[in-house]
Formats: structure tokens, sequence, C-alpha cells
């Protein structure tokens, strides 16, 4: 049976559907995936084995034959401490099949067979009985079904299922609660990302429209490491509120519920987001806990355990309100089967707990639906704005017939803003040009940018009303891009206009230029990392599906906002490659070589790469880092923009003295839009 997988083409722009071979059982999934970040979890282990352990014991102390029921299994890890602690018999289900097979040669090669079955089914399909997949129901239910929401992964319609089918009455369970937590506040970075903002331009005032600044925005959590949102980027407008618990050794209900927490506001300030995360009690008294607080909850920050398949959740509360210092509110959490969303009320009563929650926020002006959270962030810069404003101030005159080529752009809009005689802009996205329409229309600039919903290989001269393109402008921006340089796609668009271009055209930006720097990770190297032996047991299975794959996108750089993953420079940042948009794109490969030397001690954990963009001799625009490394080499990134992080497949070990220095090759393949690269690092 073949497989087909979705990747980027930066050459046209699209999302292709590449056929893999039959070989092809979705490894790069499970190598890319938490498992790893999981095993080196300590604390979160470390915390499941005490809970199993206490369990176990309080079944046996009740003279009960141990069987264990461990749901959403992975390496089969809980199912072997279960095991250990002195089950009898444990049941293991996990629905992803590379995963089953892993987890079914991992319990072998601990010696667990006898003991452990694995079940390659959802465990809402296991059978009990002398048939079934389950010979009688357990006692002792195990699961790790929760995300950065706790029940993002479906966990309340699978706990309320094995209730009703696979455990007895009154059954242990590890986790024995989950409680949900969740603090009002006021942040001007954090809701940057949920509403279009208004702007200056040369003077006047870009206005967001009503539709957008009124719409409640799209419920989805928006998951992030809040550890690296220092406490001085919020203001809390009340006290951390204790929003609900779930009690997993009973029945539990995957019904919609809405629960209720009240409190005096703190300061004053405008709500606007709510932070979010919880905890789980791995026994019923509350003396084995895992935390998912982020750091700065901590009396010492350092001590905070790091972990990145469990983060922090951040909320945008459907309107902005104005509270007062004193002012008695009612902050609400609301759930159906699969997510969580917040709302906030004058006078509420804490605990209340309603069959009919507040309705769920739902996108109605369609700029949350093709706009990302960062993509909001980044139109809201200011900073940002005012490079593109000075670059497009110093081309663009009354004369001037413009084509924008980026997704959901705002530059077209700032040409006509800064007096060009026509102005168009290609958008290939019908809600996008509808979003862009309610721009123009919100500020009085109906037709100021004509919007076609072409593309620039199919753009003629009667598009452009005989007028031919003299300032061909782009962020560059496109929605499909995943790595950094996937937005040459822009260059391809420049290409596919060069007929329609007069001979003297502008081109903004007029170049990009690849750039990276080798880098220690604080934490994230852990997701690629070797774990060899968890908690006492061997998981190398595990490692060798990530660590020994030979296809081609275990040489090939990965996409991570590095703003959430902190990391030191050992060399120094250096432009490796420049494409030229002045020219079109070539039809021979660009290749460039050279070597960084480590300046820093540390260990290197691989390569940091970002993209920067020439728009005009003066002005250039990072998307990967925003300030010049410290001396120490502290490195600070872009919030916009994800980096491409190329992880070497063992750490290297500098001295800093500048012996040793890390090679590097690469090579732009026309052809398909994509660079590859390599490579290695040798002491002198």
């Amino acid at each position: 049976m073949k497989t087909f997988c979705g990747r980027a083409n930066p050459a046209t722009g699209a999302l292709d559907w590449v056929e893999e071979s039959e070989e092809y059982d979705y490894h790069q999934e499970i190598a890319r995936s938490c498992y790893a970040d999981m095993l080196h979890d300590h604390d979160r282990n470390e915390k499941y084995y005490q809970g199993i352990r206490a369990a176990v014991s309080r079944v046996k102390a009740r003279g009960e034959k141990v069987i264990v029921l461990d749901i959403g299994t992975g390496t089969g890890l809980l199912s072997m401490m279960a095991v250990t602690a002195g089950a009898d018999y444990c049941y293991a289900v996990e629905v992803f099949k590379p995963m089953a097979d892993a987890a079914f040669r991992i319990v072998k090669k601990n010696g667990f067979s006898d003991k452990i079955k694995i079940i390659n089914k959802h465990s809402t399909e296991v059978t009990v009985g002398l048939d079934g997949d389950m010979q009688t129901r357990a006692n002792i239910l195990i699961t790790e079904l929760f995300d950065t929401e706790l029940i993002g992964e479906g966990a309340l319609p699978s706990y309320e299922h094995a209730h009703l089918k696979l455990v007895q009455e009154g059954c242990e369970a590890v986790p024995h609660r989950a409680t949900v937590y969740a603090q009002l506040v006021e942040s001007e970075q954090l809701w940057s990302w949920a509403q279009l903002q208004p702007m200056e331009v040369d003077g006047r005032k870009l206005l967001p429209p009503p539709a957008v600044s009124h719409c409640a925005g799209a419920h989805s959590v928006c998951d992030i490491q809040l550890s690296q949102v220092p406490p001085n980027r919020f203001t809390p407008l009340g006290p951390l509120c204790t929003m609900f618990s779930v009690d997993f050794s009973k029945p539990v209900s995957s019904a919609p519920q809405s629960h209720s927490s009240s409190f005096l506001a703190q300061s004053s300030g405008r709500a606007q987001v709510v932070l979010s995360w919880w905890d789980m009690d791995m026994d019923p008294s509350g003396s084995i806990v895992c935390s998912m607080a982020p750091s700065w909850t901590y009396p010492d920050p350092q001590s905070a355990p790091w972990r990145d398949h469990w983060m922090q959740s951040v909320y945008f509360l459907p309107v902005e309100r104005r509270v007062a210092e004193g002012e008695e509110l009612s902050l609400t959490v609301s759930h159906d089967d699969y997510s969580l969303w917040y709302s906030l009320q004058p006078d509420g009563q804490q605990g209340t707990l309603s069959e009919a929650p507040p309705c769920r926020p739902c996108c109605v002006c369609q700029a949350h639906l093709v706009w990302t959270r960062t993509r909001f962030g980044e139109l809201n810069d200011r900073q940002r704005t005012q490079s593109y404003v000075r670059a497009l101030r110093s081309v663009v005159k009354p004369d001037s017939v413009c084509v924008g080529v980026s997704d959901g752009s705002l530059l077209p809009i700032f040409a006509h803003m800064l007096g060009a005689k026509k102005v168009f802009s290609l958008e290939n996205s019908g809600m996008l040009k509808q979003v862009i329409e309610q721009v123009l229309n919100a500020n009085s600039m109906r037709g100021g940018v004509q919007i076609l919903g072409i593309r620039p290989d199919q753009l003629s001269s009667t598009d452009l009303a005989g007028e031919q393109i003299s300032v061909l402008i782009g962020e560059p921006y496109f929605s499909t891009s995943l790595l950094p340089w996937h937005s040459l796609y822009f260059w391809y668009c420049r290409t596919a206009l060069v007929r329609l271009l007069t001979p003297n055209a502008t081109i903004l930006p007029c170049s990009a230029i690849l750039c990276m720097v080798a880098v220690e990770f604080q934490d994230l190297w852990r997701i690629r990392a070797p774990c060899g032996t968890c908690e006492g047991f061997d998981v190398g299975p595990m490692d060798e599906m990530v660590q020994s794959l030979d296809f081609r996108e275990s040489h090939e750089a990965e996409p991570q906002p590095l703003w959430e993953y902190p990391c030191r420079a050992l060399t120094q940042p250096r432009a490796v490659m420049t494409f030229d948009f002045l020219q079109c794109v070539p039809e021979q490969p660009i290749r460039c070589q050279g070597s960084l030397p480590f300046t820093r001690r540390g260990r290197c954990h691989g390569v940091a790469l970002w993209m920067e963009y020439q728009l005009n001799d003066d002005i250039k625009v990072s998307m990967g880092l925003t300030r010049p490394v410290s001396e120490e080499g502290a490195c600070e990134w872009s919030l916009h923009r994800k980096q491409g992080v190329y992880f070497f497949r063992s750490p290297w070990e500098s001295s800093g003295d500048g012996r040793a220095s890390v090679s590097y090759s690469f090579t732009f393949e026309p052809s398909i839009g994509d660079i590859k690269m390599d490579f290695t690092v040798a002491s002198q």
C-alpha cells in the first residue's frame, strides 16, 4: 500500500503530496514526535513510577490479584513499571501500529512478554471476555492520554468508556486526578497574537476592520513554553484560580461542562488573556504531584522540570474588557470532550457548574482562520512595520505601479497609502482576499488596491490594465512555508513576472541571505537525543528508530520557534548564501561551503538557520536573530517566524579556543526550490 505525505514545495508555493515507498512506516513521525522528550522527562517518569508502586501496593493490601490496563502505552514504559512494581498482568493498549510494534520489541527486550500484552487498538475497541482482548476487567487504570490542554487527545471519552467497559468499579487510577489552573492577565505581547491592532503609516492611521476587532476569534488553544514569556511581559489581574479537577478513579463524563471561579481584581487593567496549566496527583493523598507550571512560579526557576510534550496554554478572551482594582469577577472555563475555552463575567460564584456552557468562540471575520497567532503578532509588530514603510517610502513614487506577492500582506495597502499610482495584490486564497478587502473598506480605501485571485505565472498585462510593474513587493510570507528558505517562493514569483516588469523595476526585498550559527541548546536537544535506559528499562529499540534513520528527512533541518528554546551561540553568526532577487532564479544550482570556528566553550548540539531580507541598501529585516549575540553567547530570536534547526547525530564538546570548527556545505537546487546541507565538525 502506498503512502502519501505532504511536503512544502518552495518552487510552486504549494503543499505537494509525495508518494513514499511501501517500506515507509512512519518512522519519521515517531522520530519527530514527543516520545523521546517523554523518555527524557525524568520528573514525569519518576512521578508515574511512584504512583504506580503505590497503586499496586494498595490493591495487593486488599488481597486482590493486580490486573493493569495501560491506555496509550507508547513505548510500554508504564506497563513495565507496573509489572516491576508487582502487577500480575498488564494489558497495554496502543492505537498507532508502528508505536505498538516498538512497544512489543521493548517489552520483549526487557523480558516482560509473559506479563504484558500489547493490544494494537483504540481503547474504545478493546473487548473483555474469554475470547476478548482482555480476559477480565482491570483494577488499576494507568493512562498517558494528555496534551498541553489536558483533554485535547480525547482523554475524557477514553476514560468514560474505560470505566463503563474495561475496569472494575472502585479501581485505582494513575494518575488519580488532574487539576486545571488559570490566571487572568493583561499582556500587550500575547494580545497582539489575537487581534489586528491600529498602526501608523506615514502619519496616517490604518485601523482594523470592526468585524475583526469584534470577532471572538478561533477557540483553539495557543500552546507555548510559557516559561519563556517573562513576568514583565504581562500584568496579573487576579490570583491563580483553581478551575476544576477530574478524578480518574471514578466514572468520568465527556459531556460539555462549565466551571467558574470568582475573585477580586488585584489591579486595574485590560482583561485580555488567560494563562493556564494543570497538574496531576499520582495518588489519592496528593503527595505525588507532577506539575506543568511555568518556571517563574517556582522559588528557584532553575529547578523547574523542562518538557516539550506538555507545555502551558494561552487563551484569548472573546473581547477585551477593562477591569478595576477590587472589582468582583468570575472567570469561567468551559469544555467539550476535546477542548477548553474561557470567558469573563462580573459577579460570578466560585465552583458553579453548568450543563450548558457558554458558547464556544467562533471566528466570523475569517481573519482568525487565515492568519495564525504568530502572523497576527508579526503584522502588529510596530518596529517591523516601520522598517517596511521606510523601505517602501524610498521606492514608491506617484507614477509607481506596485504588485504585492505575499499571503495576506498589508504591504500593498502601505504602498497605496504612500501614494502609488496603482497597486495590485496577488492572493490565491479567497478568504485572504476578503480579509484584505475588509481592511481597505474599514479605512475608506475601497478599490485602492486591486486584489487579483490568480498566481503570478497566470498574470497578464490585461490584468494590470495594460500597465507594467515598476515595484514588486513582498515580505515575503507564504502560509505553506515550513522552513525559512521556503519563502524563496517569492523569487520564483519574481521570475514568473519578468515579462511584466519595467526594465528598471524595483524588487523589494532585493535579496535574501541565509544565515547560520552553531549552538548549544539548554533543553531542546532532548527531543532528538537517545535515551538508552529509562528508569532502569532498556528502551534501545526506540533509540534505534530515532537515531538510525537513513531516509531523506534525517539529513534535513526542522522548523522550531527558537524564542521558546534558549540556546547559546558557540560560533559567530555567519551569512552563508545570498539569493539575488534582482536576477531571475538561475537554472544551475548555487553552492557554497566554508567553516566556522568555535569561539565559546560548550556542547554543540547542532546549527540554527534563518533568513534575512535586504529591503534596500540601508534596511534589513531578520527572521532569526533580532540582536547581536551577547558576549556570553545568548541569542534573541524573532517571535514571529520559525527558524531551521539541524541536529547533529552526536553533540560536540567545544573548548572555545578556535581549534575546532564546523564545516558546512549548502546547495540550492532551483528545480525543487530547496536547500541541501551537510555539516561536519573537526579539530585542527
